[in-house]
């Protein structure tokens, strides 16, 4: 039976709170898996969650559930839960209803069988002794948020998703490469299957990495580990906590001025129209040409540091209250392809995927490189293995000297490849 969100606002006002909030989220997905080069198994996955939060005598309970509940006891519970806690600011958006139509279209099982076997075959009739693996998915989200002030917010998504992967053994030697997608109306996997194949090229021979400062050319793969410091460092919360060495760089040229980035939840695939306290999402202009413009904060954070919400307040999961983060992270692209940032370089490294996080707020990182090539005169000469890259995310982004044209998603963040001089490379 599914949680009326209504009846538990009501529910929770005769029971003696003041206000309430229902956020709920549904999602169906059929999701197709292949292993070792052949269809594995099919699923049926649907889940439903319901995170309920009142307010009684100023003092905040929050109570979850999944699945099938009565209404009046996961009412009791976040009753229960307020009696623990202090009294505190409450924080709900003012009355509304937007309801926004279903976005994206349905793509039958049968069709993500058809393309995942047509994608594996294409693989392995230039590589037959590759190993493949892949997984695709339709799946339908559908997320509510109503309070007791007379708020409404719904939204239905449905999306596709899909990964490629490929492994080669060679004697000792293992070589895996993986790429994805994700789209709202189409599934086309020729563009990811020729970037497999062209990094297969690359990698056929394997070479001494290059060593010391030099020249690293990012891809848009590995990229976004840089973005998510980036990302961090101008979050609200940060700026508020004075842990984000750009707190008080407002207006201040910050990082390369190649470089201006955005916030566009209205950008494709990653349509986002409001965030899970309702506020309105927006585009937000943060760093321009090089100069911090704009934070980003949820209603809690923007009252604190003076201002409004941008739009930015989303849980983490359903038991937890909003926090700031960023939807749709957008680099501005460069003018040149990735071939004429190859073309420029004489000793450098290009790195296409890591192994293990990126940095934390203080910026520094040390990464193991899982796939990457080095660059001689201007080309790729093969693949380097063993082979670690150092710096500090702030100092790395002030020494950005180009951007390719070549942007892609990595997860939602946006980003093209860029070359970063003098990193610290060891073999």
């Amino acid at each position: 039976m599914t949680i009326d969100p209504q009846k538990l606002i009501d529910l929770s006002l005769k029971s003696g709170a003041a206000t309430a909030e229902v956020y709920q989220s549904n999602s169906r997905s059929n999701p197709v898996f292949f292993e070792a080069n052949r269809l594995k198994q099919l699923e049926s996955e649907e889940s439903q969650g319901t995170a309920l939060r009142l307010w009684k005598e100023g003092c905040p309970g929050l109570a979850v559930a999944y699945g099938s509940i009565d209404p009046q006891e996961l009412v009791n519970k976040a009753i229960a839960l307020s009696q623990l806690n202090n009294p505190e600011r409450i924080e709900l958006s003012n009355p509304r209803t937007a309801i926004y139509p279903n976005v994206g279209q349905s793509i039958a099982v049968e069709t993500l069988i058809e393309t995942g076997k047509n994608a594996i075959s294409q693989l392995r009739d230039a590589y037959p002794d590759a190993i493949c693996s892949g997984e695709f998915a339709c799946e339908e989200d559908n997320t509510l948020l109503i309070n007791s002030q007379g708020l409404h917010c719904q939204y239905q998504e449905t999306s596709i998703n899909y990964y490629l992967g490929l492994e080669l053994v060679r004697g000792e030697d293992f070589l895996g490469i993986y790429d994805g997608e994700h789209s709202q109306n189409t599934i086309n996997t020729d563009t990811v299957i020729q970037q497999i194949l062209q990094r297969l090229q690359w990698a056929r021979t394997n070479v001494n990495p290059p060593v010391g400062k030099i020249s690293v050319i990012f891809t848009p793969q590995a990229a976004s580990m840089l973005w998510g410091t980036v990302a961090d460092a101008i979050n609200g919360k940060r700026v508020l906590e004075k842990s984000s060495p750009w707190s008080d760089k407002l207006g201040q040229i910050i990082i390369s001025n190649l470089l201006t980035l955005s916030q566009d939840p209205n950008r494709d695939p990653y349509t986002c129209p409001f965030d899970d306290e309702g506020t309105p999402t927006q585009t937000l202009s943060l760093i321009t040409q090089g100069q911090l413009t704009q934070f980003y904060s949820d209603r809690t954070i923007g009252r604190e540091l003076g201002n409004q919400s941008t739009g930015n307040g989303f849980r983490l999961s359903l038991g937890r209250y909003p926090s700031p983060s960023l939807v749709n992270l957008i680099i501005e692209s460069g003018t040149s392809s990735l071939e004429t940032l190859i073309s420029q370089l004489d000793n450098a490294l290009m790195v296409d995927q890591i192994l293990g996080g990126g940095a934390d707020i203080s910026g520094e990182f040390s990464i193991n490189v899982d796939l990457g090539y080095r660059i001689e005169n201007g080309q790729i000469t093969g693949r380097v293995k063993d082979t670690m890259v150092a710096g500090n995310v702030y100092t790395a982004l002030k020494q950005v000297v180009e951007l390719g044209n070549d942007s892609r998603w990595n997860g939602s963040c946006y980003t093209p490849s860029l070359i970063v001089e003098g990193l610290s490379v060891v073999g």
